[in-house]
């Protein structure tokens, strides 16, 4: 495996780092790995520093990382597919992927029970996601791109940023 040079120069020179992740549990880091048209998700064992895993299946650029607060599952979303990936850890693989913006995907969030995602793009939506349906249950549409984006820890009050510097706050009712 792939070692994580404990050090503040090391690193991958051969790509670029998108986004990072930290299990749930402190054991594990996941790094979203931007290389020469080759994105990938890796995966490192805290302790040890070598590499777990590798996930595979966006063909752009990933810009964001979520995971599950049971660690169970990530979410990773990409450029100009502008998708969003569900993945499930303790098989590394992709279980489905969510397709609804039209432009880059800028951030996702999960909701604390992880039942909901909400992701913001360039296209200036910011999305929710019912994860058990698998699909889209509300948007919101800005004046400008949303950059990012949290979700409270109630998941009811969503909170998003534009690129005008515009936050808005929004609440979720009938979930």
């Amino acid at each position: 495996g792939l070692y994580i040079p404990r050090s503040e120069t090391g690193g991958f020179p051969n790509g670029s780092i998108a986004a990072i992740a930290v299990m749930p549990d402190g054991k594990q880091i996941i790094i979203a790995i931007n290389a020469q048209n080759n994105p990938v998700i890796k995966i490192f064992d805290l302790n040890t520093g070598f590499e777990v895993n590798t996930l595979r299946g966006h063909e752009t650029p990933v810009t964001t990382l979520a995971l599950t607060p049971d660690g169970q599952y990530l979410a990773s979303a990409s450029f100009w597919d502008s998708q969003i990936k569900i993945w499930q850890l303790n098989t590394y693989t992709e279980i489905f992927t969510l397709f609804g913006h039209n432009d880059f995907v800028t951030s996702v969030s999960i909701t604390r029970d992880g039942h909901y995602l909400i992701s913001t793009s360039k296209d200036t939506t910011l999305k929710v996601w019912n994860l058990l349906m698998r699909k889209e249950i509300a948007s919101f549409t800005g004046d400008n791109d949303f950059r990012c984006c949290t979700v409270s820890p109630d998941g009811r009050t969503i909170v998003a940023g534009e690129t005008s510097g515009r936050i808005h706050f929004l609440r979720l009712k009938g979930i």
